[in-house]
């Protein structure tokens, strides 16, 4: 759908190439009391984990906060890992339902990130490129922040798959697999999450067109 494009997809193929160590390897590794193996789990995958906690909290202290939880919640319940799902994927679980307890509590503002410094790393097709015309730079900003507003108007699970899809590039099968539900309801979710948000933008006057644009 041409209005998901500025969502973007993160491109995971480099990550996979030139590893020194599988991630399972260093799973077993840190399971076993390695702190070095379990550092670089930290390494590979803690600025994701970051990005995701700020799409939710909108603030870099807080997000910061929100990763330090994880991390040690991750590492405390380590043992438990039993490999079904990818160390980031079950990281990513954790920090998001950390991030929306924080928000439920009313520490901080949810909001979703479109910052123009993660952008290259949330839009890798550059969707937004910054284009010579200033009318039409300040024209993409307007769209970026409906979007933005859109998705947090999405009930959280609906929002959560939404995010996972477009921001992660996830499959169905992954987020099932993530957030514990069946793959119908996956696709349910983002059906009507899709649906919400082209309705949320057209009203506002914002066609499909201005946000693949």
């Amino acid at each position: 759908m041409q209005a998901f494009a500025i969502l973007g997809h993160v491109a995971d193929a480099a990550a996979q190439q030139g590893r020194p160590s599988p991630d399972a390897e260093l799973i077993r590794e840190a399971q076993g009391g390695s702190h070095p193996a379990f550092e670089e789990l930290v390494r590979r995958y803690s600025e994701r984990a970051y990005r995701a906690a700020y799409r939710v909290v909108r603030d870099s202290q807080a997000a910061e906060d929100v990763l330090q939880e994880a991390l040690l919640k991750a590492y405390r319940n380590l043992r438990k890992f039993e490999n079904r799902s990818s160390f980031y994927t079950w990281l990513y679980r954790i920090t998001v339902n950390l991030a929306l307890d924080r928000q439920r509590r009313g520490k901080r503002e949810a909001a979703v990130e479109w910052n123009d410094e993660v952008a290259p790393e949330l839009e890798p097709r550059g969707v937004f490129s910054r284009p010579a015309d200033p009318e039409l730079a300040t024209g993409r900003v307007q769209v970026r922040e409906l979007v933005a507003e859109g998705i947090q108007k999405l009930p959280d699970g609906q929002r959560e798959v939404l995010l996972l899809r477009e921001i992660e590039g996830m499959t169905y099968e992954e987020i099932a697999q993530t957030m514990e539900i069946s793959k119908g309801t996956v696709m349910s979710r983002l059906h009507y999450a899709r649906r919400k948000l082209v309705a949320f933008l057209t009203e506002r006057g914002v066609a499909p067109e201005d946000v693949a644009g």
